[in-house]
């Protein structure tokens, strides 16, 4: 019996063995290679670490490339200050509603260039907001104790509101955050928040939101019907080649843009690509030996490099199907500030995204023009980003 062991355990290391020197090697992802065609200037990477804030952090970002385009400044601007008037405002239109109106992190940037508008801005080494013992934005709690607080003065127990609840709210706004300055000074200027903002030269009037879906007639407005858009903002509607003619322009002409998007396609990955890869259907059919360890056992193994794949060919119809059904919905702002080309000549647009330094490009992704094109929610450019014919057939001046 022990020899026969023996025989029999040899004889499965032996197969083992073979089987493991007739296997294909698995093929590696593609490696992509890009060239800059042209990268606008961008502050530095953030995180927005443990919270919901992606439409903050990626709007500022943006804010801070158009000052630098303007100014020839840098400057950091603090996300916390937006992000607290900003649950403010909401507080209230969510209790004057019944409650009947999104009340959660997830926001738009619409409402960045309202909270400025109305309250100005201030630095961030002014005011950090990081008032609950962590260096980074860590916000479930706070997110929670909001929603909590609101939700019981929205059922009105006394049947008449008092006039404490919204200092209630702010009281909890400023045990997180901290109180917002009055006043701050800056290269030995004394500013208010809205006297920063006018010297930063932001100006509410000069953006325009832009989108493109069929339900809505093009060349109008329409309030873009997802929940973080609590503030009912309304977007230009495009025909999807103008809304990526307007994209194309804007980098072109040295505007970068604010970008509203779907992520959660496999597409998107974690290491710094975006793609809408056509998902190919496996041959049927030949030897066994095929089916489990590749076409030839004589064959030497040998490492296998991935093509970049082929990308779908997208249409307004795709776009329109993906808002309808639900499998397009705006998961992620971000801040697009340049164009390259991978090897094949494909375009990609230059992502700034607001995780770190994540993924093999360090806090930047490069996204195709197809999945620009299927995924976009909307975009927020300066008026001036428009190229002329499509600036005039929507009445902007």
């Amino acid at each position: 019996m022990k020899f026969r062991f023996i025989l029999s355990a040899l004889a499965c290391l032996l197969m083992a063995a073979s089987a493991s020197a007739q296997q294909k090697p698995e093929p590696k992802g593609p490696e992509y290679e890009f060239t800059v065609v042209k990268e606008l200037p961008v502050t530095s990477i953030k995180d927005q670490y443990r919270s919901g804030t992606c439409w903050c952090y990626s709007s500022l970002s943006f804010l801070e490339s158009e000052i630098l385009r303007t100014k020839g400044k840098e400057v950091d601007l603090s996300e916390m200050f937006v992000v607290g008037k900003s649950y403010h405002d909401r507080a209230i239109k969510y209790v004057r509603l019944d409650g009947h109106m999104n009340f959660a992190a997830g926001s738009s940037f619409g409402d960045v260039l309202h909270v400025i508008k109305d309250y100005g801005i201030v630095p961030q080494d002014v005011y950090s907001g990081f008032n609950y013992g962590t260096e980074m934005p860590e916000q479930a709690e706070l997110d929670a104790a909001l929603k909590g607080y609101v939700d019981g003065i929205r059922k009105n127990p006394n049947r008449k509101l008092t006039t404490a609840w919204v200092k209630g709210f702010d009281g909890i706004l400023n045990g997180y955050f901290g109180e917002a300055p009055a006043t701050f000074v800056v290269e030995g200027v004394e500013y208010t928040p809205e006297s920063y903002r006018d010297h930063l030269g932001i100006n509410y009037d000069d953006y325009v939101n832009i989108t493109s879906f069929t339900h809505h007639p093009f060349y109008e407005q329409f309030i873009i019907e997802v929940c973080d858009n609590w503030r009912w903002d309304s977007a230009y509607n495009l025909p999807m080649d103008e809304m990526m003619e307007v994209m194309y322009n804007a980098i072109e002409k040295g505007y970068t843009f604010a970008w509203a998007s779907d992520v959660s396609e496999k597409g998107f990955t974690r290491d710094g690509i975006g793609v809408v890869p056509v998902e190919e259907k496996k041959v049927s059919g030949g030897s066994d030996q095929e089916k489990w360890i590749g076409k030839s056992a004589d064959q030497p193994a040998e490492e296998v490099k991935a093509d970049l794949p082929k990308e779908m060919e997208i249409t307004q119809e795709m776009r329109q199907e993906g808002y309808d059904r639900k499998t397009t919905t705006d998961d992620h702002g971000m801040h697009i500030y340049g164009l390259a080309k991978d090897q094949n000549g494909t375009n990609y647009f230059m992502v700034k995204n607001s995780w770190g330094k994540a993924g093999k490009y360090e806090g930047i992704w490069y996204v195709s023009d197809p999945f620009v094109r299927y995924k976009t929610m909307n975009i927020v450019v300066h008026k001036d980003a428009l190229p002329k014919h499509i600036a005039k057939k929507l009445g902007i001046k």
